[in-house]
């Protein structure tokens, strides 16, 4: 188990999955990285790590945070809070100008202090003071920081009070009479932290300078504003930091929260969730697609028509028959096919052990592919890739678009890489054709001898000789059935090899045509396919790491 599901385990119940959430989105914003607006991914990343940072440190203590506007009574209801005169108090400008912390039972919050960045000297510890008062047991846990005044005129001001209100476990804001309704306030903090509404509460101090009989009619016009900003059902409590009214109510709040041991998570989980919905608006609520086989053999045939494949069957098939009707041909006749062209070799393909060595780094001679060819191709690579970004948002889309084209500037090369280094099959001479190379020899030496023969009996009865005695077979003479019997069923055995060649000459060409495909497929799967899959598999990364982090 990871030390950020052990600090989890440590921080809420045994039943929370804040670690399994907190991953989630580290693991979908890792992989969105690059293919969504870095601004929503920057902020899914920030968060994951500040909340496995919190994660990883005490599950006893919980941070909770005063902020509020200059002359709102920030500091003195702090003061009242922690029963100690540690902050300035002002009105009319910022006193604030640092955060300060008052830790009840510093034990083990060291490195939260650390991590939250308080300096020791702005840091004191409850428990080391005098007091031994109620209030400190039922406040043990609490880390309360006085953050500077949010509408302060030093940047720096603003940017300390930005830095800890996205680490604080629980935020209380002081609201003054005067300007609870600034916009400054409501627009900047309250609207964006619609969704923390949980880990929230609101005070509206100096209500003693509020007639007494507008007061709870002030504290319903706040709730009002409140839920205006989407943060119905955050309690509003009434206090005077000045007279002491409220702050008991204020304290047992905060210190039944505390108790609860929810803070923590309920601030985690909400700032998990608002980053997670952030990112999946930019990435889309689709399921993860899956490449369609159709489509994919739709773009290898456009591919192969690219590449040639139909010329080079065709070749292979003509070779076929060229290369055994020399090898089986009536060998009276045959030498004629020695003067056609080879067209295999006019393609420069399949030129044996010597052409191969070529082909790696020489062309093929297979026609280029025309504009209509290529038209075709960049039309199946768009089809593939707008099928699977449906139900991905433009972003996203857009960058699996790019993917299946980002490598079509070596398609072609690898192409005919690919159709040069194929093995074709049309090499080899048919097995059977060197037992018919032997029947042709033997049928015309039987025509031969028969001739022969019949030529020296010719010659004797024309000189008068005594006819020796001719052997016969049936009523033929052995001479001319070794004379037309050699030359008939040679014309009749090339007859049959024609047959033989061409249905060898189509299997040769139906076994390129899957050879040569299959290369292209690999081409393909290369160079279009396996970068659109990726793209896939992130986007399925993604979907999963929300859907934890979400859950």
């Amino acid at each position: 188990m990871t030390s950020l599901l052990e600090g989890a385990k440590k921080l809420v119940t045994r039943s929370s999955d804040i670690g399994a959430r907190v991953e989630g989105l580290e693991r979908a914003a890792e992989a969105a990285r690059g293919r969504v607006d870095d601004a929503v991914v920057d902020e899914a990343a920030t968060v994951a790590a500040r909340a496995a940072g919190r994660l990883r440190l005490s599950a006893d203590h919980t941070v909770v945070a005063l902020a509020g506007a200059t002359g709102s009574g920030k500091s003195s209801t702090f003061n009242a809070l922690s029963g100690l005169e540690l902050a300035a108090v002002g009105v009319r400008r910022p006193t604030t100008s640092w955060a300060t912390a008052v830790v009840w039972g510093k034990h083990g919050a060291e490195e939260l202090l650390e991590w939250l960045g308080i300096p020791a000297r702005h840091q004191v510890t409850r428990d080391s003071m005098l007091s031994e008062a109620d209030e400190d047991g039922e406040m043990r846990g609490v880390v309360l920081l006085d953050l500077p005044d949010h509408d302060s005129t030093e940047v720096s001001h603003h940017l300390e009070v930005e830095r800890l209100v996205q680490l604080a476990d629980m935020m209380v804001w002081v609201l003054d009479p005067q300007k609870y309704a600034d916009a400054a306030i409501h627009d900047r903090f309250l609207k964006p932290l619609a969704g923390h509404r949980d880990v929230m509460l609101v005070v509206l101090n100096h209500i003693d300078t509020v007639p007494e009989g507008r007061r709870a009619g002030m504290v319903e016009d706040v709730r009002r504003l409140l839920e205006a900003d989407g943060l119905a059902g955050v309690p509003v409590v009434p206090v005077s930091a000045r007279h002491g009214w409220g702050i008991d109510e204020l304290r047992g709040m905060v210190a039944k929260r505390v108790a609860e041991k929810k803070v923590t998570r309920s601030r985690l989980e909400a700032d998990v969730r608002s980053a997670a919905e952030r990112l999946e608006q930019a990435v889309g609520t689709g399921k993860a697609p899956t490449l369609s086989k159709e489509r994919v053999a739709a773009l290898n045939d456009a591919l192969a028509d690219a590449a040639g494949v139909p010329t080079v069957v065709k070749a292979v098939a003509d070779s076929t028959r060229l290369r055994a009707n020399h090898a089986t041909g009536w060998p009276v006749t045959a030498w004629f096919s020695r003067l056609k062209p080879d067209p295999l070799k006019r393609l420069h393909l399949d030129l044996g052990a010597a052409g191969k060595e070529l082909t790696s780094a020489a062309r093929t001679s297979v026609p280029q592919a025309t504009g209509v060819q290529r038209a075709r191709v960049d039309t199946e690579v768009r089809a593939l890739a707008d099928q699977v970004g449906e139900g991905m948002a433009a972003s996203w889309a857009g960058a699996v678009r790019a993917a299946s084209v980002s490598r079509l500037p070596d398609v072609n090369d690898r192409l005919d890489r690919a159709v040069a280094t194929t093995d074709l099959g049309a090499a080899r001479i048919p097995a059977w054709a060197g037992l018919v190379r032997v029947l042709q020899y033997v049928l015309i030496i039987s025509a031969i001898v028969g001739a022969g023969w019949l030529a020296l009996l010719a010659l004797g009865s024309y000189a008068r000789l005594p006819e020796p005695p001719t052997p016969e077979i049936g009523a033929f003479p052995l001479p001319t059935l070794l004379l037309l019997g050699g030359l008939v069923l040679g014309i009749l055995l090339a007859l049959v090899c024609r047959w033989l060649v061409a249905a060898t000459a189509r299997k040769r060409a139906r076994t390129a045509d899957k050879r040569l495909r299959d290369a292209i497929s690999e081409v393909s799967a290369e160079l279009v396919v396996a970068p659109i899959e990726a793209e896939l598999a992130s986007y399925a990364t993604v979907r999963e790491g929300l859907t934890a982090a979400l859950r």
